[in-house]
């Protein structure tokens, strides 16, 4: 995908300064960026599903991703599961989150993808309050939910403002 926003190039100039060494630019508007961001975005998407979710508002988390094994991510998600959030996760590879215990993780199904090739796009979607998908949260990029990922690579994940970019998304 093209994008011509404003906010995401500029966030990938001042991100290209930083793998450079040019800048030290930790800051972005748009882009969520590992190490320097994204953890704490992430957390902020799925404490909001959850606060939603006890307050009877639609709350649902769908992700796409190769790997899940992050220990803070998943305790984020079973806290979200707790409160009543519909989790929907695809994961290539392993994933040491383990759906359907009662009062747990009741509200996570994991479906597992095995192929030949790794699946190379992330695509995470939050309702963010909103019924239909297309109103919701939705992003895609590079990282999946592993420690590394998110504490010790450089990864990038960009939201997705176009709406029928979101409907193919989903």
């Amino acid at each position: 995908l093209l994008t011509c926003r404003r906010e995401i190039t500029e966030d990938l100039i001042e991100l290209f300064n930083y793998l450079t060494g040019r800048s030290r630019h930790n800051d972005y508007k748009s882009l969520l960026v590992a190490p320097l961001t994204m953890r704490k975005h992430f957390y902020d998407l799925i404490d909001r599903e959850t606060a939603a979710a006890r307050d009877g508002r639609p709350a649902r988390i769908w992700a796409k991703m190769n790997q899940l094994e992050d220990k803070r991510i998943m305790c984020r998600l079973i806290e979200a599961s707790r409160a009543g959030v519909k989790i929907e996760l695809v994961v290539r590879g392993f994933c040491c989150l383990r759906p359907g215990i009662t009062d747990v993780s009741e509200n996570i199904t994991i479906r597992s993808i095995i192929g030949r090739f790794l699946e190379h796009s992330r695509i995470f979607h939050f309702a963010n309050g909103c019924d239909d998908p297309a109103d919701g949260l939705w992003y895609f990029g590079s990282a999946d939910w592993m420690k590394r990922n998110l504490d010790s690579r450089v990864e990038v994940v960009a939201p997705v403002a176009d709406e029928e970019a979101k409907r193919r998304l989903h």
